[in-house]
């Protein structure tokens, strides 16, 4: 069977299953409404009957005197007409009235006269007014049980039981389902027709391939296009591209790449690429934010050089990760040694009340108390009052220290905004206080880090300079980056170029950037770090 024939079936039979559950709920519905509006019409008409002056005056009177008239006496008497009269004109079943014993006064069967009533009046002698349905010597049917009242009291002296029976309860059934049946058919068939309809669009657009036919196609063609998660690229022999596969034009983020050199797709930094296609080796690219690894293959035959295939591979977020785990790592041994301290602050307390020097324990946990439990050798940290730089600066504070190294906040700092993308913020700023504190401790004592911080609407602007010996003449720290294997070993790549790439890359990204504003002059190296977007 066709998927299309199929989807029809399946279709046409959920239509049918949930036009057959409505129905039948509905019409559960219907009848339970009809046995209701029997019931309170019973009850109406019990309560127009026990009501009547001239009956609640006979069954008291029967009631009271214990009277036992007999079933001619009864069939002639005035309760019996009313009765009738009322079964007549409602087209009740039956109009029952009793006495306090439950003795038939009126019933449609003479003979029935002067009997006990079959079912329970209970409930009328206690003043109740009761609906159910119920069998009694005229059958099944839905019946109201009213209590009478003796003439000017509340008294029950007797009961009027009304009853309609099941037939004229139901008799608008066949009407009713055979509307309901009619419907539902007419539901079918319209929900026959939109699928049909549904499955000759559903072919038209597939051209009339079955899914399974539209599933081997997208294999085959993801198998031969898309088969890897690397962008490839084919060079000519004169550099030009020649293939390309839909991750290297995403990953590059350029347009119709065909007959371009990787020089003018913007991945060229100076004779870089020129030396690895020569050297055959990898080679890093910073390129619209993120960083990307170019691994360039030889393809020869014979003696012919048919130029070489390029697998790109995006590192971005792995490298990113990498500085988030170095700012993470150092926030943690921060908090370790603040730990530390503040136990040494409880062993002090714990010391002087042991040795009964209560008052200078006092002393000691009050002035804890009034300024911290911890303490950071962040100097200048009065200038800064942004809570997430703050907080940040306060943590690298103590692992600089640690390493010898003062970290301080010059007087000209001045943030009155508030931070709102934070990560970018510490990867960014930890990894220019990482690579600073790393070339101050090569340098002599003093050492230390100045930073300053200034906001200007949504911009954060940065300088930091350190006492180290500087960049070396020549060097480009923003241009190198280590090779696939130095990633996965943290000692070689912390530290040593790869940050000051992805800080300038991430700057970027939010239309900042990350340079160098003075090297050696009068202390170390000098950065300057703009990052837009990152305030509110």
């Amino acid at each position: 069977m066709r998927f299309a024939t199929r989807i029809l079936v399946i279709q046409v039979l959920t239509i049918a299953l949930v036009v057959g559950i409505c129905a039948g709920i509905f019409a559960a519905l219907t009848m339970d409404q009809m046995k209701t509006e029997a019931e309170h019409t019973a009850l109406s008409i019990g309560r127009s009957v026990a009501s009547n002056p001239q009956i609640r005056e006979e069954v008291a009177h029967d009631t009271f005197t214990g009277a036992q008239p007999s079933a001619e006496e009864l069939a002639a008497g005035i309760v019996q007409e009313i009765a009738d009269a009322a079964t007549e004109r409602t087209g009740a079943l039956f109009v029952v009235i009793t006495d306090g014993t439950g003795i038939r006064l009126a019933h449609p069967d003479p003979e029935r006269l002067g009997e006990e009533v079959s079912t329970s009046f209970d409930a009328a002698m206690r003043g109740e007014e009761t609906m159910a349905w119920e069998t009694g010597t005229l059958g099944d049917s839905a019946r109201a049980k009213v209590p009478v009242f003796a003439p000017g009291t509340d008294t029950p002296v007797g009961e009027v039981s009304v009853g309609f029976e099941r037939d004229s309860v139901y008799s608008r059934l066949p009407t009713f389902f055979g509307a309901l049946a009619l419907i539902s058919v007419l539901g079918i068939l319209i929900g026959v027709g939109v699928s049909a309809v549904m499955r000759r669009r559903w072919e038209r657009i597939t051209l009339g391939l079955q899914p399974e036919e539209l599933v081997a196609l997208v294999q085959n063609q993801t198998a031969v296009i898309d088969g890897i998660d690397e962008g490839v690229l084919a060079l000519g022999p004169d550099g030009t591209i020649g293939v390309h596969n839909q991750q290297a034009q995403d990953m590059i983020g350029a347009g119709p790449m065909l007959g371009k050199t990787l020089t003018e797709l913007g991945l060229d930094a100076p004779g870089n690429l020129d030396l690895a296609l020569r050297e055959h080796r990898l080679e890093s690219v910073a390129h619209n934010g993120r960083i990307l690894y170019l691994d360039f293959h030889p393809v020869r035959r014979g003696d012919q050089d048919l130029g070489h295939v390029v697998t790109i591979r995006d590192r971005t977020d792995i490298i990113e990760l990498s500085e988030r785990l170095d700012s993470v790592r150092t926030m943690t041994h921060a908090l370790r040694a603040q730990r530390h301290e503040f136990a040494n602050r409880i062993h002090t307390a714990t010391g002087l009340i042991d040795a009964g020097r209560v008052a200078d324990a006092a002393e000691f946990l009050s002035d804890v108390s009034r300024n911290g439990g911890q303490s950071h050798p962040l100097i200048g940290s009065a200038h800064l009052s942004e809570p997430f730089l703050s907080s940040f600066l306060n943590t690298a504070s103590i692992s600089a220290s640690e390493r010898g190294v003062s970290l301080r906040i010059t007087s000209d700092t001045l943030v009155l905004g508030t931070v709102k993308d934070p990560e970018d913020v510490a990867t960014i700023l930890g990894n220019l206080i990482n690579n600073a504190v790393d070339a101050t401790v090569e340098g002599e004592a003093p050492r230390w880090i100045d930073l300053t911080l200034m906001d200007d609407a949504d911009t954060l602007a940065i300088t930091i300079a350190d006492s180290g010996p500087g960049i070396p003449a020549g060097q480009d720290v923003f241009g190198s980056a280590p090779t696939i294997g130095e990633l996965e070993d943290n000692e070689r790549t912390h530290g040593h170029g790869i940050g000051l790439k992805l800080c300038r890359a991430l700057a970027r990204s939010h239309g900042g950037d990350v340079w160098v504003i003075e090297n050696g002059t009068d202390a170390g190296a000098v950065f300057g770090v703009q990052l837009p977007g990152v305030m509110e």
